[in-house]
């Protein structure tokens, strides 16, 4: 396998149909609810430009041009704020003047998540690319880029797939792709993947290390892709794919998420209620008044 340079590509499914958040997602796209003062997908972007991505492809389904519309700039709005003196609202603006480029295109089926990234095969070529679930916040308590760190890991490995991992308590991993580490390596911060078993019983399940939605891939993930057969429910499940990867001969490494770092899957009402109040209370601006209110609310309990 020859040097590879640097990783520029990113490929972002924001496809799935949201129906454990209804009816908040009738009309719009879970990855554009609001967590503090932001999308869920802003966040994702945010974090994806921090790690040097800057080819940015988001697999789309039905009801989500809202988040092509988030990332456009919008010069009627900007005139309008700028005749008002709302130099203040322009600030929050910003984030569409970028050096990334975006690109769209649609998963008109809902065949699963190895589907949605087999349609990233012409924008990927020949190059390594990352994958990022758009439905999923990666927050570091020190700025620093978990995501940064593991495409650092997936170049010097030479791996065909490196994924990110984090624990989970083991009543909860049928909910998950778990891995299993390869033998000595399963107290390492990063290490070689012997296996990975997508939804497992917890009594057979290999660890609780359960795939954390960031994931560095080379191009031979298509040829897997295609190889994948489809689940009970007749969709491609990307944990398959990576374990085809695995038969194939090629290296799967993995990497935990740091102490520092956490993630937020905005995939049910309990898990996003929490990040809306972790973020509310960390903001700069909101942040103390939010926490004054929250501590005369616990005492009236």
């Amino acid at each position: 396998m020859g040097q590879v340079a640097k990783i520029v590509k990113v490929v972002v499914p924001v496809a799935g149909m949201g129906t454990r958040l209804l009816p908040a997602t009738k009309s719009q796209p879970k990855e554009m609810l609001p967590v503090g003062r932001r999308p869920v997908v802003q966040y994702v972007v945010e974090e994806l430009e921090a790690a040097g991505l800057t080819q940015i492809l988001f697999i789309t389904g039905r009801k989500k041009t809202a988040i092509e519309d988030h990332f456009d700039p919008d010069p009627e709005l900007v005139r309008l704020l700028s005749a008002g003196g709302g130099y203040a609202l322009l600030e929050e603006l910003k984030y569409t003047e970028t050096e990334a480029r975006f690109f769209y295109t649609r998963q008109s089926t809902p065949l699963g998540l190895a589907d949605a990234v087999g349609h990233a095969k012409e924008f990927v070529g020949d190059d390594h690319f990352v994958v990022a679930l758009g439905d999923s916040i990666i927050k570091s308590s020190d700025g620093s880029s978990f995501l940064r760190a593991l495409i650092a890991d997936h170049l010097r490995s030479g791996a065909a797939c490196t994924l990110a991992v984090e624990e989970v308590n083991r009543d909860e991993v049928y909910r998950y792709g778990v891995v299993k580490p390869k033998e000595g390596q399963e107290t390492a911060q990063s290490f070689d993947v012997e296996d990975l078993v997508e939804k497992p019983r917890p009594e057979v399940a290999p660890s609780n290390l359960a795939i954390a939605a960031r994931y560095v891939f080379s191009p031979a993930i298509f040829d897997a892709i295609q190889r994948t057969a489809p689940d009970r429910n007749g969709e491609l499940q990307l944990t398959d794919s990576i374990r085809l990867l695995l038969q194939l001969g090629y290296k799967v490494r993995a990497m935990r998420l740091r102490p520092k770092e956490r993630r937020y899957d905005i995939g049910n009402f309990e898990s996003y209620f929490k990040a809306f109040i972790d973020f509310a209370i960390a903001d700069e601006k909101y942040g103390y008044m939010v926490r004054q209110y929250l501590k005369r609310k616990v005492r009236e309990f």
